[in-house]
């Protein structure tokens, strides 16, 4: 769904590589038919081998397993950082001077695996987790206030899982703040909702497209088009928010070097303790994987 975004919105060529033979193609052939009917020059190309990476700028990594129902995110750990590992030696072996967005979950904690195996600077290899999570929490709200989604203006951040933080403390509608349209334990709710969101779309139909393709593209685009636009995403932290030698979900200026730029906000304790309690379960992950 992402290349179809990405495709869709003409950002760019693209290459798929899947160790399926065919998979690739066929989902080449089919984007670009369906791109065809309205007129976009795309080109989109598809194969098993990691060289028809070569010359590409950014690089999605959606490789490994996917999440199944019953199953939180760290429950992919051990079985995907191998894979990840594996991967991300292949892309800095034929896109170098390429940009990663790490999409496989536990994807904070893949996307630290995909910087080590990588080598690359901390700023080229980033997740996706932020943007995916702020559209359930504004599709949340938005809901529960009878209001357009275009007017919620938030954030969400940390651990993208059960500790994710959407920042109530700097969420506006419309330019006024959301502490002042919902009680707390509304807003309290609206949280852990946003939270069990994913959960619940994997119950009921068995994975999550659509709302991750969009993410995905959107993070595209900016390094892309050099946007320099601050939004979420998962990153190497180096003392900013008191934490070091994890990646986790932090504002961050996106352009064309990826992330340029780590923004730190303030936090009420409670937003603090949650983002911490994420750290320390990244920490944990960190620790218990293998020599990269």
């Amino acid at each position: 769904m992402a290349a179809l975004d990405i495709a869709s919105q003409n950002l760019d060529d693209i290459a798929l590589v899947d160790i399926v033979p065919g998979l690739a193609e066929g989902e080449a052939l089919d984007i670009s038919h369906r791109i065809s009917e309205i007129g976009i020059d795309v080109e989109v190309k598809g194969s098993t081998d990691y060289a028809t990476l070569r010359g590409c700028e950014v690089v999605v990594v959606t490789a490994g397993l996917a999440r199944k129902p019953g199953m939180t995110r760290m429950d992919l750990l051990g079985k995907n950082a191998g894979i990840i590992a594996s991967v991300a030696r292949e892309v800095a072996k034929n896109a170098p001077d390429s940009i990663m967005l790490v999409v496989t979950n536990p994807m904070d904690a893949m996307t630290y695996v995909a910087l080590k195996a990588s080598g690359f600077p901390k700023g080229r290899v980033l997740g996706m987790g932020g943007v995916l999570d702020l559209s359930r929490f504004k599709y949340i709200l938005a809901s529960r206030l009878g209001v357009s989604r275009s007017s919620i203006d938030t954030i969400v951040i940390g651990e993208h899982g059960e500790s994710m933080v959407p920042v109530a403390s700097h969420t506006y509608v419309g330019g006024v703040p959301l502490t002042s349209l919902m009680k707390d334990e509304e807003i309290v709710q609206a949280i852990e909702d946003t939270r069990k969101s994913a959960a619940d779309v994997i119950a009921k139909k068995g994975a999550t497209i659509f709302a991750p393709g969009n993410a995905i593209a959107r993070m595209v685009r900016a390094i892309l088009w050099d946007r320099k636009e601050i939004v979420p995403c998962s990153t190497l932290l180096e003392g900013e928010y008191g934490l070091n030698g994890i990646c986790i979900g932090v504002p961050a200026v996106l352009g064309s070097g990826g992330v340029e730029r780590v923004l730190e906000i303030k936090l009420t304790d409670r937003e603090r303790d949650m983002f911490n309690r994420g750290a320390d379960t990244l920490k944990e992950a960190v620790a218990s994987l293998p020599p990269l």
